[in-house]
């Protein structure tokens, strides 16, 4: 069973910065197809960032030129730095992949979620 560990979330200011990590176990995560979601109160789940085996990339477009997605496949890791945070990007980030690993559909693996909180 796939398992997805969050870390680094937390309390920031507007326009302040976090990193949040992604430990990956039971998958061939460098042939995944991983990604970063959200959920804020009273919001459905979105995919924020998604990259691919081959390091393709996408971004919704709310965080585009502010986020960051990146991995390490030697580490099993996912990471996504964010950058120029805004009260609106409060939620709960869940690292997400897909059971079969290609991405396509919606994702159906996820972690437990980090809470990620902006504001001053």
């Amino acid at each position: 069973q796939v398992q997805l560990v969050e870390s680094g979330g937390g309390l920031v200011q507007p326009g302040g910065s976090l990193t949040l990590s992604c430990t990956a176990s039971e998958i061939m995560f460098s042939m995944h197809v991983m990604g970063w979601s959200r959920q804020a109160p009273g919001k459905e789940r979105e995919l924020v960032a998604r990259i691919t085996s081959g390091g393709r990339i996408k971004y919704a477009d709310s965080v585009k030129g502010r986020f960051t997605i990146s991995r390490d496949n030697a580490k099993n890791t996912l990471y996504l730095q964010m950058n120029s945070l805004k009260p609106e990007d409060t939620a709960v980030y869940y690292c997400t992949t897909w059971a079969d690993g290609l991405g396509y559909g919606p994702p159906n693996c996820w972690g437990q979620g980090t809470q990620v909180t902006v504001s001053s």
